[in-house]
């Protein structure tokens, strides 16, 4: 047999979590106050299975959630897009170090988790998505960078909370290594 580059498992992730994504981002979007910025309860979606299943999938998930998300709005905007794709590889290529899967996320993983997902939304929306803003669509500075802020602040209080609510509620459903004793 072949080695796979990556899993049946992380295909069927990859598929569930940008449906997850696509339905939270599309149907649950909460206006922020700022123009085409909303509180976005999928980027939790996004950062757990990102941190579950790694890299490509986290890339793929905010990559495919997020552009189907924008094709039901009338038009891709490729720059968020890219963000919330890089994003979701930022996460996943610590996915080690949040031992979720194996079901020791605790306080330790959590402030790691945390921290991750903090300095990754702080690249993806306050770096990448106002720079590509500028580049591809010769927006304003002021306006894309107000709107990065925004959109990566409310996308870390939304980890914070329900991220790691959702990271811990999946770990605990994981047997810990040697916790299984023969009778």
């Amino acid at each position: 047999m072949a080695n796979r580059i990556i899993s049946v498992r992380t295909v069927v992730a990859i598929g569930i979590g940008a449906a997850l994504l696509f339905v939270l981002m599309r149907f649950v979007a909460i206006p922020s106050g700022v123009p085409n910025t909303n509180l976005n309860l999928g980027i939790a979606i996004l950062t757990v299975f990102g941190a579950i299943f790694g890299p490509i999938a986290g890339f793929l998930i905010g990559f495919i959630g997020h552009t189907l998300t924008d094709l039901t709005w009338g038009g891709v905007w490729w720059s968020w897009v890219i963000a919330d794709a890089a994003y979701g590889l930022l996460i996943g290529l610590f996915w080690r170090f949040y031992k979720i899967e194996e079901g020791r996320f605790g306080i330790k993983g959590a402030i790691i988790f945390n921290g991750i997902q903090i300095l990754s939304n702080l690249a993806a929306w306050a770096l990448i998505a106002p720079s590509l803003d500028i580049l591809i669509y010769q927006e304003p500075a002021d306006k894309v960078f107000l709107q990065g802020i925004v959109a990566g602040s409310l996308n870390g209080a939304v980890v914070l909370i329900l991220g790691t609510l959702l990271a811990l509620g999946y770990s605990r459903t994981k047997v810990k290594a040697g916790t299984l004793k023969a009778e």
